[in-house]
């Protein structure tokens, strides 16, 4: 995927200023940050939910190049991009199982064989077989979050953008989102993750991007952003 000088913003207000990038297939990029330096807004303008001002996002496939600005979020996802956002927005008065359902590839044939069969989330995530007639409404934050990342792999996506999916989070269920996060590059999922457990967030990644006031300020490998004190200290500090 080929991010190439966007801009994107709410109202009047402009929140990314010229963001450019490069996602190969198969790695985790991690996209580290202070809160409000744009990197949810990032995912969301990908994903279609925000409208680009300027810019354009690349998807190629292997087979076709895919031009995803412009397009509605639906049509995104029917590429081959998933989308876990920090809110999970899953449907509450459905049950588990059908938000799961509602996760499967629609308009966009799965590959055989098929790299996230249900019984395998499920093995991953016990608490989702435990509770498949449950109301999503009435899961703990954790079990949400576990329901978004299973239902956004149902889609079978080429992409995933994940969105904080460790907030909130007891220390086992955090191991269990770092597992399941170092599985996908081998099922050839590239990664855009969003994390503010620094720690994590380099454990997985092969490449980190940072960000400040909505610009890309930093890219690299987590080795070299260990080592880099000045921008940890201008971009990442509390």
């Amino acid at each position: 995927m080929t991010l190439c000088d966007l801009h994107a913003g709410y109202g009047g207000a402009t929140v990314l200023h010229g963001v450019s990038g490069h996602l190969a297939p198969g790695e985790i990029v991690s996209l580290l940050g202070r809160n409000g330096a744009g990197r949810s807004t990032l995912l969301r303008a990908i994903m279609g939910l925000l409208p680009l001002s300027a810019g354009q996002v690349v998807w190629h496939d292997g087979r076709t190049a895919h031009a995803l600005h412009g397009q509605p979020a639906f049509r995104i996802a029917r590429c081959g991009i998933g989308y876990v956002p920090e809110s999970r927005d899953v449907f509450p008065r459905l049950s588990v199982r059908h938000n799961l359902l509602l996760g499967e590839p629609v308009g966009r044939r799965a590959r055989p064989p098929e790299r996230w069969p249900l019984e395998h989330l499920l093995s991953r995530f016990p608490v989702l077989a435990q509770r498949l007639d449950t109301p999503a409404g009435v899961l703990s934050g954790g079990e949400q979050q576990m329901l978004a990342l299973a239902r956004a792999l149902r889609g079978d996506p080429d992409v995933l953008l994940v969105d904080e999916p460790t907030e909130g989070l007891a220390p086992r269920l955090v191991d269990e989102v770092g597992a399941l996060l170092r599985e996908l590059p081998r099922q050839g999922v590239t990664v855009l993750l969003v994390e503010q457990k620094l720690t994590l967030a380099l454990e997985v990644a092969h490449r980190c991007w940072v960000m400040g006031r909505g610009r890309i300020v930093f890219e690299g490998t987590p080795e070299a952003l260990r080592r880099d004190a000045a921008v940890q200290a201008e971009w990442l500090a509390v």
